[in-house]
């Protein structure tokens, strides 16, 4: 049976302050997307004349543990004479029990950076937190056993009410969060990265947050009780849940609405018996974590030896400048001063963003982005080389 969900082009903003979109006569705002090519940036799925559906090799993400397979196509951005910061869709599908179609939309902040991925759903756009003239679009296909189908998605942006409680932060939202160690050596992550020993991401529990493989524009910073710290791609989405965007104001979170911000589902039903002390899956949470840390972020990068709380600041909500670590593979030391003989006090993943404080004059050192005696101040006491972090720009010296 074919099913098609309608996200109203004219949108059911008439239904927030008569807000009505603006006509299609303001610039390239309506547009059809195109199914019949995957790319490098896609996942999990094939087109086959024109219609998207999950690969047989679709990935279940591994933090999750749950059976479901996970693809996405992530569309060319789409750049527009004047900003907009909505998207609403009308996707044409056919949705078997036990699968799921949705569409995200993110818009560009300049500087390689990105909000987070917002979905537009069958009776609501999606509404970035502010306005941008370049958006992207992705579709998400999961299924527990028969693949969904895509033939069809057709798109609008326009200007609707921004929420009053979202927006970006200095230094970025930051939560003190249960972390679990992921492991799973061999295993696929959600967005396709087959995960190696000591390997260097973390997994949260929603793809609002989730990176492409090979990219760290959703990152977070996670420190120890230790001093520690390391900042690492998010790569995967668990554990327990798929849909909880828990450092997200409750307005705007995908499940669990009624949950403090910043409180993770899995910490609420394992300590307090939230929604019968199961996650969405129906399971009885076993631990309260709300991320998981490959082994090499935990072994490595914090030095934790069991399950620990950590403080997790994620990237992507911080303003001001920011870079992204590019190194050879390896992690890139994070040392107490600028110098290389200082000591190490953590890690920076290769492909993680990182928010620069300030900047300092240290040591001269060569590295990827070439040669430069500049470092950068990430964190109080934490310091990286600039030669080995690339787009920072408008950092003061410290």
């Amino acid at each position: 049976m074919t099913r098609r969900y309608l996200i109203p082009l004219a949108v059911a903003t008439v239904l927030t302050a008569g807000l009505v979109a603006p006509a299609a006569a303001q610039g390239d705002r309506e547009w059809t997307a195109d199914l019949t090519t995957v790319d490098a940036d896609d996942n999990g799925v094939t087109s086959h004349h024109g219609t998207i559906r999950l690969d047989r090799a679709a990935p279940t993400p591994a933090s999750a543990r749950a059976a479901v397979r996970t693809g996405f196509l992530q569309l060319d951005p789409r750049t527009f004479d004047a900003p907009v910061n909505a998207v609403a869709a009308t996707v044409k599908s056919a949705v078997p029990a036990g699968a799921e179609v949705a569409v995200d939309v993110r818009g560009a902040l300049g500087d390689e950076q990105w909000t987070e991925w917002v979905e537009a759903r069958p009776d609501a756009p999606a509404v970035l937190p502010t306005s941008v003239t370049t958006v992207q679009v992705r579709l998400a296909l999961t299924a527990e056993k028969a693949s969904p189908e895509v033939s069809g998605l057709d798109l609008r942006a326009f200007t609707a009410p921004a929420s009053s409680d979202v927006g970006a932060q200095a230094a970025g939202l930051s939560y003190r969060i249960f972390a679990t160690r992921e492991g799973l050596v061999g295993g696929t992550t959600a967005n396709g990265h087959v995960i190696v020993a000591r390997d260097h991401f973390v997994a949260l529990p929603s793809r609002r947050g989730l990176s492409a493989k090979g990219t760290g524009t959703y990152s977070v910073r996670v420190c120890a009780s230790n001093g520690r710290c390391e900042w690492a791609p998010v790569w995967d989405v668990g554990p327990w849940n798929t849909k909880d965007d828990y450092w997200n104001p409750s307005s705007t979170r995908e499940m669990w609405k009624d949950l403090p911000q910043g409180k993770p589902e899995a910490q609420a039903a394992y300590q307090d018996g939230y929604n019968g002390g199961k996650d969405q899956f129906g399971r009885t949470v076993a631990n309260p974590a709300g991320i998981d840390l490959a082994d090499g972020t935990f072994w490595d990068g914090l030095k934790l030896t069991d399950n620990a709380w950590v403080t997790v600041t994620y990237q992507w909500t911080g303003s001001g400048p920011a870079g992204f670590v590019r190194t050879a593979g390896d992690p890139l030391n994070v040392r107490s001063g600028a110098t290389s003989t200082a000591s190490q006090v953590g890690l920076a993943a290769n492909y993680a963003q990182v928010r620069v404080e300030c900047q300092v004059t240290g040591q001269s050192v060569t590295g990827s982005q070439g040669t430069s005696n500049i470092w950068y101040r990430i964190a109080a006491g934490k310091y990286v080389a600039r030669a080995y972090v690339s787009g920072v720009s408008g950092a003061t010296t410290c």
